[in-house]
């Protein structure tokens, strides 16, 4: 099959499109036909091996030492399941699907596994695979720290740093949901878009900063001092950072122990019942998909320096089969 393969980090030309072999799928495990996937920012940082801040030697140990050990990245596909291993019972052949690939990666190619009990939903009618892969990276994040973390509720103040990336468009909504008032940070010409997903207040960080306290701060980026952020908190407020390296995670923790205010990082979970209610959302119009562009797997570098750029809108997709 082919599979945009990534064999050494480095820039944006290190992947390139191969014939690798198929994978198999085991006890639990959907083979999925890809339709489309994503390059989310994920992949990118582990391509170039640009790993959070403490955490480089660890990373490496873990990943791979000159290159990833998993040649095939991508963190999430949309397709029709073509097999099932022994033991699931939720999902059939033909079925039409979203989800996340986990720690096994193998997004970018044309055939992919999912776990059938972990980040994977059926699509709706109607909901075709460029529009729902749009849903589960930025989607799942928003809804874990949001919903399930800092647990916003309706009338709190929530500030989203970043909010025109795939996280954050994700964040604003999710927020909105939840019944919050949304202050949105992100460059003057990606204003309009984070308005029209429901924004209350834009705040473009070309020209100024944030000022007030707000209940929830979220930061994508990673660019903000987290003195900085915790700054923009109430007393009691909850500061989550989507992108964190160790020496914030521990700062985190000892602000959480310390004091009135907690700090929420890690990984975000992949919770089916989270991305099932993000495609009823999506259905029912109450939340947008942001897509940047869509690119073919064979331009897979180039959607790594779209990525790069750190100025992109949403996600931005790989096309890997035609939609029927």
């Amino acid at each position: 099959m082919r599979a945009l393969v990534c064999e050494v980090y480095g820039a944006p030309e290190v992947v390139r499109v191969q014939e690798v072999p198929a994978p198999t799928p085991g006890p639990g495990q959907l083979l999925v036909q890809v339709h489309t996937t994503t390059v989310n920012s994920g992949d990118a940082r582990l391509r170039a091996a640009r790993f959070p801040p403490g955490m480089a030697l660890l990373a490496r140990l873990a990943l791979g030492w000159s290159g990833p050990r998993t040649r095939v990245l991508g963190a999430e596909v949309a397709g029709v399941v073509v097999a099932a291993g022994a033991g699931v019972s939720t999902f059939a052949v033909g079925d039409r699907v979203v989800g996340m690939t986990g720690m096994r990666m193998g997004g970018h190619a044309e055939l992919a596994l999912l776990d059938a009990d972990r980040g994977v939903a059926r699509l709706p009618e109607g909901v075709g695979f460029r529009e729902a892969i749009g849903l589960p990276f930025g989607g799942l994040t928003a809804m874990s720290f949001l919903a399930r973390r800092a647990t916003v509720a309706p009338g709190e103040r929530v500030l989203v740093v970043g909010a025109s990336g795939a996280v954050g468009v994700a964040a604003v909504q999710v927020a909105k949901r939840r019944g919050a008032h949304v202050t949105a940070v992100c460059s003057g010409p990606n204003a309009e878009l984070v308005r029209s997903l429901g924004a209350d207040v834009v705040v473009d960080y070309t020209r100024e900063a944030p000022t007030g306290a707000w209940d929830v701060v979220l930061d994508t980026v990673g660019a903000t001092p987290v003195a900085t952020l915790r700054g923009w908190l109430t007393p009691r407020g909850r500061l989550v950072l989507v992108a964190a390296g160790l020496p914030q995670m521990a700062w985190g923790a000892w602000v959480s122990w310390t004091s009135g205010q907690r700090v929420f990082t890690g990984i975000s979970d992949e919770s089916p019942t989270d991305l099932r209610q993000l495609l009823e959302w999506h259905v029912r119009g109450d939340y947008r998909v942001v897509v940047d562009r869509e690119l073919p797997l064979a331009e897979g570098a180039a959607a790594h320096a779209v990525v790069d750029g750190s100025h992109k809108r949403g996600a931005v997709v790989l096309r890997v089969a035609a939609e029927t």
